[in-house]
């Protein structure tokens, strides 16, 4: 029997021809600033994980932009890899259920799965809890829907509360609430992701930590105390592998990152390899399920 192969289940893509990504004007990311593909994403992530190859990818919003969120969707229909779209509609707006049925109504509308928000870049302490984004998280829900939430380590009590909110809005926290790598600083974090993990509903990407880390000199001990914390607090049944790619590429890209899950898999059962590589990713996002190499082209169910 051919084993399970591999999810990806955070990358992003863009086309700066098509759509300007105005975060990259950041000079500290100059080295991404140019048009990732596709193809781009084939060629790079050859690296295996525990022998296994990639398979499917969920690819996810930048720019709060629904034309953006449109063009992943049309991308998603005419690419097998993609299986699943992580989106942006403006959750605030009185509009936000007419947008969302347009949306799922439009071409490749199936392959939305989930919605985010960057919160990690909003002032308000108490941003996933204002009335008008619970109405948009409402309506997402109501729609089948799912949430991933972006805070970092200091906002982790927003996404507590939304855990306890939206019991029936199943959520993934992304980047893993982006702890402090780079400092070793984890106190906080741990304490709030420990609080969050107790919410079943509630799962995690194990993706973005090597650029929260020193991008030049991180070592798999730097990232070790999370990987710990994380598994402990969720269990490898609700983590799920996630490159960040090609933001990852600042800090190593897509192969180092893999090599590198590869060395902290190290002594796992089989069972718990396929749950962080397929299993929760799959569950999660109601992608086609992965059984092994004939199934590659497989799209989302």
């Amino acid at each position: 029997m051919n084993a399970p192969l591999l999810v990806d289940a955070h990358h992003h893509l863009w086309d700066l021809s098509r759509r300007p990504q105005p975060w990259l004007d950041d000079p500290a990311v100059a080295s991404i600033r140019r048009t990732f593909t596709p193809d781009d994403l084939h060629s790079t992530a050859t690296r295996p994980i525990a022998g296994r190859r990639l398979h499917g990818t969920v690819v996810v919003q930048c720019i709060a932009d629904v034309a953006e969120t449109e063009d992943l969707l049309a991308l998603a229909d005419g690419e097998p890899l993609i299986q699943a779209v992580v989106g942006w509609a403006d959750l605030t707006s009185p509009a936000i259920a007419d947008v969302l049925d347009q949306l799922i109504a439009g071409p490749g509308g199936g392959y939305l799965s989930s919605l985010r928000h960057l919160v990690q870049g909003e002032t308000d302490p108490n941003w996933l809890q204002r009335p008008d984004a619970e109405r948009g998280l409402r309506a997402a829900r109501d729609r089948g829907l799912r949430y991933d939430v972006l805070v970092r380590a200091h906002q982790l009590d927003q996404a507590i509360r939304l855990a306890e909110r939206f019991p029936d809005l199943p959520q993934v926290l992304n980047h893993a609430g982006k702890p402090d790598i780079d400092r070793q600083d984890f106190a906080d974090w741990e304490r709030g992701t420990r609080q969050l993990a107790a919410h079943p509903h509630v799962v995690c990407k194990v993706s973005g930590l090597i650029t929260e880390a020193d991008h030049t000199h991180w070592t798999t001990a730097d990232i070790r105390p999370v990987w710990e914390v994380l598994l402990s607090a969720f269990g490898p049944e609700r983590l799920m592998f996630g490159s960040d790619w090609p933001v990852a590429n600042l800090a190593g890209g897509w192969n180092r990152w893999a090599a590198t899950v590869d060395e902290l898999l190290t002594g796992w059962s089989e069972s718990d390899i396929d749950a962080l590589l397929v299993g929760t990713a799959t569950a999660f996002y109601g992608l086609a399920p992965v059984t092994g190499e004939e199934d590659a082209t497989a799209r989302r169910s």
